[in-house]
């Protein structure tokens, strides 16, 4: 408030001296613009010396500009490049709230947010993401614009309203590396999870848990889908002990930067049944795989496909961007 009251004082000073230089002299300089030019040149010690005042009250009324001007614009110079380094402070130590929308919330830092930012940003050159954490300064430079850090716990409303979580596209919770008793670690997530639905329940919620059994105890909470940690790692390994390359094939589908991806395709009105869908898809280059979590669609290839549909398919980038451009 203070900051803006001197601004305001300064505006008020230099509109003043642009009206009363000129006033004074008005056949020096012709117009308000010259003599605004020559008060901006005065007050900032620059004195090009191609306008300056001729009368004895134009010269006395200059002094006073010199001194009373010069020092007040040096503080609003000095002010306002406070004001710069006090913005980024905030932002480092996460004070700031996020304005924007449609954007993803991370809760909790570790090697997974890193990963899990990096596959975002690459994934969708326009998604932001908010990182919900204690730390008390930012994990990510803020120089990154696309990534923004609030500092907080993640069981407070007041958090995640900095984090515009009403306006927001999805949400991750990560369990508390820090938290050793895999129990504990799911009790703070539902914890999280609650406080979330509480907000925002329309957001698509995603949660990390250590253990299936712990499945249960989150059933008066709206989760739209759970990552059973654990038992998700220990599956693939015994999958790729048993049949070789399978850990290759499940990292192609769900990271971008490695072969083939997978992609959600929009319904084209021509297809009626899941095979005109299956062989239209097929002749561009992708592969249809599932309608939401179905994935027996080779098998269902006469039925209709129904109105709320949700199709998956097999491709590149570049065919994805084609099937999106085309539908």
């Amino acid at each position: 408030m203070k900051n803006l009251s001197l601004l305001f004082a300064a505006f008020i000073f230099i509109v003043f001296c642009t009206v009363t230089i000129y006033l004074l002299e008005p056949d020096t300089f012709e117009s308000l613009l010259t003599s605004f030019y020559f008060v901006m040149t005065t007050f900032s010690t620059v004195g090009y010396g191609d306008y300056s005042p001729v009368t004895g009250a134009g010269r006395l009324f200059t002094v006073l500009m010199y001194l009373l001007g010069i020092g007040l614009l040096g503080v609003v110079i000095g002010k306002i490049v406070d004001s710069f380094s006090i913005f980024r402070k905030r932002k480092e130590e996460g004070k700031l709230a996020y304005t924007h929308e449609n954007h993803i919330i991370i809760v909790g830092w570790g090697k997974k947010t890193e990963t899990a930012v990096e596959e975002i940003l690459s994934s969708d050159s326009f998604s932001e993401v908010v990182i919900i954490d204690t730390l008390p300064t930012s994990p990510i430079d803020v120089a990154n614009n696309r990534v923004h850090y609030v500092q907080g716990d993640a069981s407070e409303e007041e958090t995640f309203t900095r984090a515009n979580i009403k306006k927001a596209k999805s949400v991750i919770i990560f369990a508390d590396d820090m938290i050793q008793v895999p129990s504990l670690r799911d009790a703070k997530t539902l914890t999280t999870a609650i406080t979330v639905e509480r907000l925002a329940s329309h957001v698509h919620t995603t949660v990390e848990i250590m253990t299936k059994k712990q499945i249960p105890n989150f059933s008066h909470v709206k989760v739209d889908e759970f990552i059973l940690s654990q038992e998700t790692t220990s599956l693939l390994a015994v999958r790729s002990a048993m049949h070789q390359n399978v850990s290759t094939i499940v990292t192609q589908l769900i990271s971008r930067s490695r072969g083939e991806d997978l992609f959600e395709a929009k319904v084209d009105p021509k297809w009626q049944t899941y095979g005109d869908a299956f062989h239209d898809l097929i002749a561009k280059g992708a592969t249809l795989i599932a309608d939401r979590q179905q994935m027996d669609i080779n098998r269902r290839l006469h039925e209709e496909i129904p109105s709320d549909a949700v199709l998956y398919v097999i491709c590149n980038e570049d065919t994805h961007r084609k099937l999106i451009t085309k539908y």
